[in-house]
């Protein structure tokens, strides 16, 4: 456990781009946890007395149209859209990797079955799919997470099958073959630490790709529904205002939604770095 500590300190400490994009991850995830609980405002009670206020002390990100104070709803959203964005990277790498893995480990129908599978859905625009899924089910978080996870789930099981069509003949694995281990262990315990550093990336990017996609569905009406709290409904709100001057509805829920994807692709280069088994040695 010490020396796993030792690198990650390496790793983090070697790059300070790195460190910066940890530092945005850790805030986003503080946010998230306890932002709903230390806002100023309630997100959700409207004053028409103080609508489409500027930046003040008393608001620092300004009003929306209903009087709302936007810093408490920008970041009361951050735990929505974290959460969908986690639980459907989640959902696509428990699902992609193993089907990946195998069909770069056995080859054959299983692998035609599974890479036919992958390519019908990259076949299609993915925010369309997605917007076709979330309008066929109904615009709900649930059904959000589930198209989000659908349209990432062939990234990864690209790059797991990639890893594996390439190592299945290695001799590490012929010599855990002769040791006794079965496929599913192989699978398992050696081919699947050494597809991590590549599909941690992906995840990384994927989280960016996600957040922005709930925001899109939000943004054209097929997300979240307001009134409840969103980076995408929240820079849809502020649009129509922009050409008034009230450049600040939009502006700062944008600008979250902006460092957020931006640290998450960031992130990525950490994660390859400190899952990699190579750089260890």
């Amino acid at each position: 456990m010490n020396s796993t500590w030792k690198h990650v300190r390496h790793v983090l400490g070697e790059n300070p781009v790195t460190m910066l994009a940890v530092a945005l991850f850790m805030l986003f995830v503080l946010m998230a946890i306890f932002g709903p609980a230390l806002v100023p405002y309630d997100p959700l009670a409207s004053n028409s007395a103080v609508a489409l206020q500027p930046p003040s002390a008393a608001h620092w990100f300004g009003t929306d149209a209903l009087g709302r104070d936007i810093f408490s709803r920008t970041v009361v959203a951050t735990r929505l859209d974290l959460g969908i964005a986690v639980s459907a990277v989640a959902a696509s790498f428990l699902i992609g990797m193993p089907l990946g893995l195998a069909a770069g480990f056995f080859g054959g129908w299983w692998d035609r079955i599974v890479t036919r599978l992958s390519d019908t859905i990259m076949a299609f625009p993915l925010f369309v799919l997605a917007m076709g899924i979330v309008a066929a089910l109904g615009n709900t978080v649930g059904n959000i997470v589930l198209a989000t996870a659908i349209i990432n789930l062939p990234f990864y099981v690209r790059v797991a099958r990639a890893e594996a069509n390439v190592r299945r003949g290695a001799g590490w694995i012929e010599a855990a073959r002769l040791s006794g281990n079965g496929d599913a262990r192989i699978l398992a315990v050696h081919l699947f630490p050494n597809a991590l550093p590549p599909a941690m990336v992906q995840v990384s990017l994927n989280m960016g790709w996600a957040i922005l996609n709930a925001a899109g569905l939000s943004f054209i009406g097929l997300g979240v529904r307001p009134p409840t709290p969103e980076w995408g409904i929240l820079v849809a709100e502020g649009a129509q205002f922009i050409v008034s001057g009230e450049w600040w509805v939009s502006f700062f829920p944008g600008a979250v939604l902006m460092l957020a994807v931006f640290s998450f692709n960031l992130l990525g280069d950490a994660l390859r770095d400190i899952f990699d088994p190579r750089r260890r040695t």
